[in-house]
């Protein structure tokens, strides 16, 4: 006996799927008076001959195509058994996908303008949600005629779109704020990323309901993973370097050892160093810095030496100390030759 009414229906929760396909696979036999059965948290796309005809909101609908109770067998037989008029029903959920998280996988560049070289590097993460506005418009751009759609499948590419957006928030934000009040902006730049990201996520049939910044911080990446990133030029590279090997030896029990190691070992090219820590002076006029153009004396103190070097008076004392560094004691004070300090920097 022919059949003549179906009841489609998909009883399922749908915690982690956007969207499913009845049936699975092949072709529908949905015929005139067949019932559609949609949940309260759900919609549904009909589909016939591979065109979205109709979207149904919750509550039982009842569906017309042109397969003709009582005559669909027969006329069935004419195509090897299936129906002449295919149609599916895709179930679309429409509940909200919350606490998906995001990450910047590469420190972001950001102006710093009056604090050492001017840039800062920001890392961050947090949440964010989504849910589907327009059924229609994400099965037929993103699903297309797949029998299931996990909400993983479309997470990298949300997360690109987020960073996208971060990125230019916090270039704008950056322009305006120093880095420290930029940290405390957490609220007003997740408000700046929805608003941006909103056209994006409409276009492919979904909402941004929600995007917050869990943290905003200062990179921990050395100048040596940055530089392998391709994010800092060679003179930014050896500055940032010298100052990771003068923190290190401040860490280090031995002393001024560690500074001289450090420099020289976390260089590689100590002459570069050199080169690269003059070059900078001449960049940097204000502050604590030598003028643009200050020629470095012959002979100089030890807070005159840390100051052409970029380093604490008690880094050169160290490196007095240990006797990396050579300088002549007068009295109870040092002093230091301008070729005794290039030589220590090119060592």
């Amino acid at each position: 006996m022919a059949r003549i009414f179906d009841v489609i229906e998909y009883a399922n929760e749908m915690n982690d799927e956007i969207v499913h396909r009845f049936p699975e696979e092949g072709i529908g036999d949905f015929r005139v008076g067949s019932q559609v059965i949609v949940r309260e948290s759900q919609s549904a796309v009909f589909f016939r001959d591979g065109n979205a005809l109709d979207v149904f909101k919750p509550g039982r609908h009842t569906i017309a195509t042109a397969n003709i109770p009582y005559l669909i067998d027969f006329i069935g037989k004419a195509f090897n058994e299936r129906t002449p008029f295919p149609a599916e029903v895709y179930f679309v959920s429409r509940k909200e996908f919350a606490n998906k998280k995001w990450g910047t996988p590469q420190p972001i560049i950001v102006r710093n303008p009056g604090m050492g070289l001017g840039v800062a590097l920001l890392q961050g993460f947090g949440t964010y949600s989504f849910s589907v506005k327009d059924p229609q418009q994400f099965v037929t751009q993103i699903v297309g005629a797949q029998g299931a759609y996990q909400s993983a499948e479309i997470e990298e590419r949300l997360r690109t779109m987020l960073l996208s957006k971060l990125q230019d928030v916090l270039g704008e934000t950056g322009a305006k704020n120093s880095v420290v009040e930029l940290i405390g902006l957490t609220e007003e730049i997740g408000a700046a990323v929805r608003a941006k990201a909103k056209d994006d996520f409409e276009a492919i049939g979904l909402t941004l309901k929600t995007f917050y910044v869990g943290n905003l911080k200062p990179s921990d990446k050395s100048a040596q993973e940055l530089r392998d990133m391709g994010m800092l030029d060679m003179s930014t590279y050896t500055q940032l370097q010298a100052a990771d090997a003068m923190r290190d030896a401040a860490q280090n029990q031995s002393g001024g050892a560690g500074l001289t190691a450090g420099i020289g070992a976390g260089m590689g090219i100590g002459n570069l160093m050199g080169q690269a820590l003059q070059g900078g002076m001449q960049n940097n006029s204000q502050g604590g810095a030598p003028a643009s153009g200050a020629k470095m004396p012959d002979i100089m103190t030890p807070a005159e030496a840390a100051q052409f070097m970029k380093v604490t008076e008690e880094d050169i004392m160290s490196a007095i100390t240990d006797g990396s560094l050579k300088a002549k004691k007068v009295g109870k004070a040092f002093r230091i030759s301008k070729d005794n300090l290039d030589s220590f920097m090119n060592s």
